[in-house]
């Protein structure tokens, strides 16, 4: 039996049972693929579930209000794949008349969408012959062939989608793509992989060559840059200050609490030191630490937050345009970055 064969029926026998895979629905497999990006099943399913439930269709999602969006989206970071999703469905009601499109080079053309989802809404869709590559896809083949390229540099791709597109089952594109996929989150796992009950591990060269914890490799990305954000909290009776960010950077139109950046760490109540936090306030401000520094991983970023409470609001003498207080019992409406909805939820009342 073929590679793709018995891959296929491995997937048969242990394949997960996920939401998705009910309908042919391109708008329903396109969203829990959007989600699901660099995102864990357990992770992402809540929001499937949230997401199909309160916009069924693609005009639904395509008239929602963007904020409303990010709100739902919250917790699941890359912000932008969320923007882009909202985009994505604009365009498919604009350029397709409504109706999502399930051919490869028109699903590619949408806001969001790489070769890697692409290949998955078409194939699960429409059963089109293309072959998926994403982390479990070159784990997979990586090992069972002992390609030694690293999978994230141009060469390391064209091997790789060559091979992907060689064991690809003609026939059955979708369940193949599907088992690939179920089968490196499952079985031949980045950790830990079940190698001793593996339905190849006659003839894979990983295992036999000692190099299961060696490969996929790939080649070591720059290194990430550290920032120190300082954020006030300043509440007034049953208002608190928030913030919302501009464009350019991290978190774009999200809202937190007003914030300085300094380039180094400061300890203690050092901030009051700094020439904004004198421009900001007046000199009788009375902040209180709340909690330890919070160390926020970003890609290739590094956010360190340090919470101050602002213990008497009269003291804040100028503010920028994009503070302004919300009634705390509104907090939930407003779309925040993990790192403050997190410290919300314990320590705002």
């Amino acid at each position: 039996m073929s590679f793709s064969k018995r891959l296929i029926a491995w997937y048969d026998q242990h394949g997960r049972d996920l939401p998705w895979r009910h309908t042919q629905d391109p708008y329903i497999i396109w969203l829990s693929e959007i989600i699901l990006q660099q995102t864990r099943v357990e992770q992402g399913m809540p929001y499937f579930m949230r997401f199909s439930e309160q916009y069924p269709t693609v005009q639904d999602l395509a008239s929602a209000d963007e904020d409303d969006i990010l709100n739902l989206w919250q917790g699941l970071g890359y912000y932008s794949r969320g923007r882009n999703m909202h985009k994505a469905a604009r365009m498919v009601v604009s350029d397709f008349a409504g109706i999502f499109p399930t051919a490869y080079d028109e699903v590619i053309k949408l806001p969001g969408v790489g070769e890697y989802t692409a290949a998955a809404i078409s194939s699960i869709s429409a059963n089109q012959a293309k072959a998926v590559l994403d982390g479990n896809v070159f784990r997979v083949l990586s090992r069972y062939f002992g390609v030694e390229v690293e999978i994230n540099t141009p060469a390391g791709k064209k091997i790789f989608t060559e091979l992907a597109n060689e064991m690809l089952d003609a026939d059955d594109p979708a369940r193949y793509n599907q088992a690939i996929m179920d089968f490196g989150a499952m079985q031949c796992k980045p950790k830990s992989p079940t190698c001793g009950s593996c339905i190849f591990n006659q003839e894979c060269v990983a295992p036999k060559e000692d190099k299961v914890h060696l490969l996929p490799l790939k080649k070591k990305g720059k290194g990430s840059r550290n920032r120190y954000f300082h954020y006030f909290i300043i509440e007034e009776d049953d208002k608190i200050m928030m913030s919302r960010r501009g464009e350019g950077d991290v978190w774009q139109n999200l809202y937190e609490f007003p914030m300085i950046e300094t380039t180094e760490p400061l300890s203690g109540l050092d901030i009051l030191k700094d020439e904004r936090t004198k421009e900001y306030f007046s000199e009788d401000i009375s902040l209180e630490l709340k909690g330890n520094v919070i160390k926020h991983i970003l890609s290739h970023q590094n956010i360190y937050a340090q919470f101050y409470k602002v213990n008497n609001p009269s003291a804040l003498k100028l503010k920028k345009k994009s503070w302004n207080y919300v009634f705390l019992k509104d907090l939930n409406k407003l779309a925040q970055h993990k790192l403050i909805f997190s410290f919300i939820e314990t320590n705002i009342s």
